[in-house]
């Protein structure tokens, strides 16, 4: 079919988001202000939802014998690779990003780096739907759209996620803008020192002439003795 190779050089950069999630991200520990139970609540049910989902994926990929499909040999070898990328995306970098959220449940980054990865195991998975759909048997084509609809659901709960914790720290960093109006405004101004500079100059004294050295007098002239 014409739109083999198409269909093939498609989903290559997905792959590479994959492969690229499955470096161990740092260790974040718990920070920030105490979560609400809601929130709480929430991501762990959202979190488990997808746990489940990624489990029964493996499980069904496991299933699949794509040697058998109906096709050459090069979308067999492509199809297969994708298969390991996400068998090991599922079994090492999910688990581990999932970790960190649970120890960090609103940070903002993490959120992010979960729904990206979700994202290109979505594009990928995708290939492989069509892929079974078109070479495969009913079965996996079955099994593997159904896994695809929980991928999608998990990554629209995470981007809604990423939308609500976006508008909390917003409203956050407003109200930290308006305490610290509010701090600067209470704190009277300090008065400017006054520094007095005298520019008056004193009256200069006269100075006093030196007065001319007196010659000494000249002694009167003797008239010699007599004779």
């Amino acid at each position: 079919m014409n739109w083999i190779p198409l269909l093939k050089t498609t989903f290559l950069l997905p792959l590479a988001f994959v492969a690229a999630a499955q470096i161990p991200p740092s260790n974040q520990g718990p920070s920030g202000p105490p979560v609400a139970y809601s929130s709480m609540s929430q991501l762990n049910m959202m979190l488990s939802e997808l746990e489940q989902s990624a489990h029964t994926a493996q499980v069904d990929l496991a299933k699949m014998r794509i040697e058998k499909w109906k096709t050459d040999s090069n979308t067999k070898r492509q199809e297969q690779a994708n298969v390991e990328s996400v068998q090991r995306n599922l079994q090492s970098a999910l688990p581990e990003i999932i970790s960190q959220i649970r120890n960090s449940p609103e940070n903002l980054n993490l959120t992010f780096k979960l729904y990206r990865n979700l994202d290109a195991l979505y594009d990928v998975f995708g290939s492989l739907v069509e892929s079974a759909g078109a070479f495969g048997n009913k079965d996996d084509f079955q099994s593997l759209g159904n896994d695809l609809n929980a991928f999608e659901k998990s990554r629209r709960s995470f981007a809604d996620r990423m939308e609500t914790l976006t508008g909390a720290k917003e409203v956050e960093l407003n109200q930290l803008r308006t305490q610290v109006k509010t701090s600067q405004a209470a704190v009277p101004p300090v008065a400017p020192k006054k520094v007095v500079v005298d520019d008056t100059e004193a009256p200069k004294k006269p100075a006093k002439k030196k007065s001319a050295a007196k010659k000494p007098a000249t002694p009167p002239a003797t008239s010699p003795p007599p004779q």
